[in-house]
């Protein structure tokens, strides 16, 4: 058992993204209906589940991901470091 009880929101966006990714291929798969609308209904689920544990901020950093700072440019230097390797 783990020491923090939730999980991280980068795994539980790749479970959303996967999820819809089902809902949308099952759909066009001309799957049972039933079968589209739970997935679809567990595709619901996730943000809210989300929303449940964490609230809006969470629930917005589910939805909506923030680029981490320093991956602008695709080198994880320093403007100083970069000046460095220029010269």
């Amino acid at each position: 058992m783990s020491s923090h009880p939730f999980v991280p929101i980068v795994r539980t966006r790749v479970k959303l993204a996967v999820c819809a990714a089902l809902t949308l291929a099952a759909a066009g798969a001309g799957t049972p209906v039933w079968t589209v609308v739970a997935l679809a209904l567990t595709c619901a689920a996730i943000p809210l589940a989300v929303a449940l544990a964490g609230g809006g901020p969470l629930l917005r950093e589910l939805l909506v991901p923030v680029p981490r700072a320093g991956t602008t440019s695709g080198l994880a230097h320093t403007p100083e470091e970069r000046e460095r390797f220029v010269t």
